[in-house]
């Protein structure tokens, strides 16, 4: 029923790093009248429906010479043509992307990562990634843990800005993963979130998975289920607008996938512009219409990490850094007259970790 070899037909647009197998699909009655997403979902080589709905989505699967849609219905004797990619073995290469650096010095880096930058190789970015952008600006990055993740001890999602922090060597990696692990690094977000979090101050915890019918989200599951993991949000809501809009401060104890996007979205109170967890349909809810263009024209959405804290892995004091809003988010906390906090970024240093509610 299908195929691994190469297509000789033109391909559909790759994404970077990519390569496409050609796999055919003939329709027999057993697949006959139904949608082709739950058609495509049936076979091996697709293997599940929110898959199938990628591909689609990205015109990758042909009847002739026509891209599919979604709900086309098949019918017996249709032929199938399916580009599905895959990355082969990444080698990584340096990626010339200006980069804002917080901090560096000969054992790590600080970088107030943009929305939009992947932090390191992964399907669809095997060559425009943070790391890349590192090794285009420095040959000094540890090699210690994972040679497609030299460096990291903690990441963020791609549309999440700020501040993160990448080792140089692999003395300052373990000494930093160590302390990510033990809990004891400072890390704060802000985000603007639909509604209002009731309390206004406290704690989300819950037990965090790959959601089952999308790979792409993570989702609240029962603590006995396979590969869950505790994930345990603090917040506290600064300040509400008229329109139903908050600004909330978060603090990661754990820092698992999506951990604070899930945790709001759970609680009801998606962050504004994911549509990923479900913000879109809160869109209609606002009766401002100028508030509504505003988020609609926003490229991602509002979650920002604005202050990161370690003890430095070879001088001992504790380095506190504060980022400002990017630019991207600022209309919407000027319409909102939410806080801007810094005028500019900060790098602090202390003998001793700070209180989180130091100023």
């Amino acid at each position: 029923m299908g195929s691994d070899s190469f297509s000789s037909d033109p391909l559909p647009p790759l994404l970077p790093g990519e390569e496409f197998r050609l796999h055919h699909f003939e329709i027999t009655a057993e697949h006959s009248g139904l949608r082709i997403d739950k058609a495509l979902a049936g076979i091996e080589a697709v293997g599940t429906r929110s898959q199938a709905s990628r591909l689609l989505a990205r015109g990758l699967v042909f009847l002739g010479s026509t891209a599919v849609k979604p709900s086309h219905l098949v019918a017996i004797g249709e032929i199938f043509r399916i580009h599905i990619p895959f990355i082969p073995k990444l080698t990584l290469v340096p990626y010339d992307f200006p980069l804002t650096i917080a901090f560096e010095d000969k054992d790590l880096i600080v970088v107030d990562k943009p929305a939009g930058l992947v932090v390191h190789p992964a399907y669809g970015h095997a060559q425009d990634t943070l790391v890349n952008a590192l090794l285009h600006h420095t040959k000094d990055l540890s090699q210690g843990f994972d040679e497609l993740r030299p460096g990291l001890v903690h990441r963020l999602d791609k549309d999440t800005s700020g501040l993160i922090v990448i080792a140089k060597n692999e003395n300052a990696q373990r000494a930093l993963a160590l302390q990510f692990q033990r809990k004891i690094t400072h890390r704060i977000y802000r985000a603007v979130i639909f509604g209002e979090m009731k309390p206004a101050v406290g704690k989300i915890e819950s037990y965090l998975k790959r959601h089952p019918d999308d790979r792409k989200r993570s989702a609240s599951v029962k603590a006995d289920e396979p590969n869950a993991k505790l994930a345990i949000t603090h917040y506290k809501t600064i300040q509400t607008h008229p329109s139903g809009l908050s600004l909330v401060e978060l603090k990661l104890e754990t820092g698992r996938t999506h951990q604070i996007r899930v945790h709001v979205k759970e609680a009801g109170h998606p962050v504004v512009g994911d549509s990923t967890y479900g913000a879109d349909t809160r869109v209609g809810s606002l009766k401002a219409v100028a508030l509504r263009k505003l988020i609609s024209d926003m490229p991602r959405f509002a979650l920002h990490a604005f202050e990161l804290g370690f003890y430095h892995p070879t001088e001992g004091d504790f380095v506190k850094l504060t980022s400002v809003w990017p630019a991207d988010l600022l209309p919407l906390i000027e319409y909102c007259e939410f806080p801007k906090f810094s005028s500019a970024p900060l790098v602090e240093r202390f003998t001793k970790r700070p209180n989180d509610d130091s100023k």
